[in-house]
């Protein structure tokens, strides 16, 4: 009975290893079976025209800016304007006590009247000598020394001219006046002793209307923009000069459009880069010194643009940007492109792209050159026009 049984074990182990043997393979290469095609979602590219702008990211600077300071010594009698409110040119801003200087000037004057008494006896004397001198009733030394007391008492009056000016400028100078027009900042106040020429400014006035906004860019960027000025491909308000708009940190637009000053652009020598320098009007005092702002060069309308969403450009090894596409027969194809610049979330694109290709713009790390893939077109909310 176990010979049978042994017998019968073997019959059916051999059975099973002789079906195993004559089972089909999973794959030809004896792997596991392929996974399915990657689902990926694409977006169909379309021309489009294009407004091409420049942001040049700046900073407010005022117009004009005057640090008042004293020319003469002596105390703050009075500050004649309110901190913060606008004043104009020639406006009074101080009055420095002028009693010391008013003292000095009535001393000059008083010298000076003095010194033209005595230009008048001299030269009283000097006439009736001369009238006796032909009849040799007075000395040749007294004469002369009639004559040096006349050239003397002349001296003593320009003297005292002189000394009168310097008081009377003294005298001006008590009260401080504002070189220009423009809002006053945080200012000393009365009871301060000043002194002249001191470093520290009694206020600063600064002309807000116009205002000028200052562009820290490279000079590879402004090359670029002097020549799409000299092309006309840039809206030209003036010789060397484009307009251009502002938006403000909060994101809103300003009101008034302004004039890129190409012509006044200074170079860091240090750096290599440039500013340059927009103006804008300012009627209302919106924009103070130091602000942060954009100022939006216009640069004319690319009526066939290709744009292609920032989330479907990668870039190789050699820093390259490029492209995953997605082929009519469901292929993904590797597409090495050309960008010209960035609109808001997409990249305009100016080689390797065309309208009608799909642009993996999720699933990217699923898809690999060669493989096939299963498309869902998605549509972009952005908008090709830049704010």
């Amino acid at each position: 009975m176990k010979v049978h049984f042994f017998t019968r074990l073997a019959i059916i182990l051999l059975g099973l290893a002789v079906t195993g043997c004559q089972q089909s393979p999973p794959s030809a290469a004896g792997g596991p079976p392929q996974p399915p095609p990657a689902q990926v979602s694409v977006v169909t590219l379309v021309q489009q025209p294009v407004t091409l702008t420049t942001d040049l990211p700046g900073r407010t600077s005022p117009y004009r800016i005057a640090d008042v300071r004293p020319q003469v010594n002596g105390v703050l009698q009075k500050r004649m304007f309110v901190e913060g409110e606008d004043v104009q040119a020639g406006q009074q801003l101080y009055q420095i006590d002028p009693a010391p200087y008013q003292a000095a000037y009535d001393s000059a004057q008083a010298m000076l009247a003095h010194a033209n008494a005595e230009m008048a006896s001299a030269k009283a004397l000097l006439d009736r000598y001369k009238a006796l001198g032909s009849s040799n009733a007075v000395s040749k030394q007294d004469y002369d020394n009639a004559s040096a007391a006349e050239l003397q008492a002349q001296a003593d009056i320009e003297s005292g001219q002189a000394a009168v000016e310097a008081a009377h400028i003294n005298l001006v100078y008590t009260k401080v006046l504002s070189p220009i027009t423009g809002r006053t900042g945080i200012s000393v106040t009365e009871g301060a002793l000043v002194t002249a020429n001191q470093t520290t400014p009694l206020v600063t006035v600064q002309q807000l209307d116009p205002i000028y906004v200052d562009i820290p860019q490279s000079m590879a960027l402004l090359l670029r923009l002097r020549r799409e000025l000299a092309s006309g491909q840039i809206k030209t308000t003036g010789e060397n000069q484009a307009q251009v708009t502002l938006t403000l940190e909060d994101g809103s637009g300003y009101e008034q459009s302004g004039q890129l000053q190409f012509a006044e652009t200074t170079v860091d020598q240090s750096t290599g880069s440039v500013t340059m320098r927009a103006i804008f009007p300012n009627p209302q005092r919106l924009l103070l010194p130091g602000m942060f702002v954009t100022a939006l060069l216009q640069e004319g309308v690319s009526e066939n643009a290709i744009l292609v969403p920032q989330q479907g450009v990668t870039h190789n090894a050699q820093g390259e940007p490029t492209a995953l596409v997605v082929t009519p027969d469901d292929k993904v194809e590797l597409r090495v492109i050309k960008t010209n610049r960035a609109i808001r979330d997409q990249w305009l694109v100016t080689d390797g792209l065309h309208a009608g290709d799909r642009v993996i713009v999720d699933g990217l790390q699923r898809a690999h050159p060669g493989a096939t893939v299963v498309p869902t077109e998605v549509t972009s909310t952005t908008t090709a026009q830049q704010p």
